[in-house]
């Protein structure tokens, strides 16, 4: 009796060892589930980006307002009749009054 409780102590361990250090054990499972929820949290904020730009598409596509905002802000352009004012900081003027 007593060298059939050993053998079941020692599969017991066994079977113990497998579980915490083994392949695919309760510390792989933990790295495993750390990964996991880092990417969702990636693909959050992947998510949350995209839909940024589907909703800068949708205003690109229907409306002319962000068309000429960004006609204006990344090519210059100015409308007709209207009058383009250039404001240069005071920083600036020293800087080239100085180089000359």
């Amino acid at each position: 009796m007593r060298l059939f409780t050993l053998i079941l102590l020692a599969l017991l361990g066994g079977l113990q060892y497998h579980l915490w250090f083994g392949k695919n054990g309760l510390d792989d499972y933990y790295m495993m589930s750390d990964t996991v929820a880092r990417q969702q949290q990636d693909n959050q904020s992947l998510k949350d980006r995209n839909g940024l730009i589907y909703r800068e598409i949708a205003d690109l596509t229907s409306g002319l307002e962000a068309i000429e905002e960004l006609s204006r802000n990344d090519l210059g352009y100015i409308k007709q009749g209207e009058t383009f004012y250039r404001i240069i900081p005071k920083k600036e003027k020293q800087e080239e009054a100085s180089h000359e």
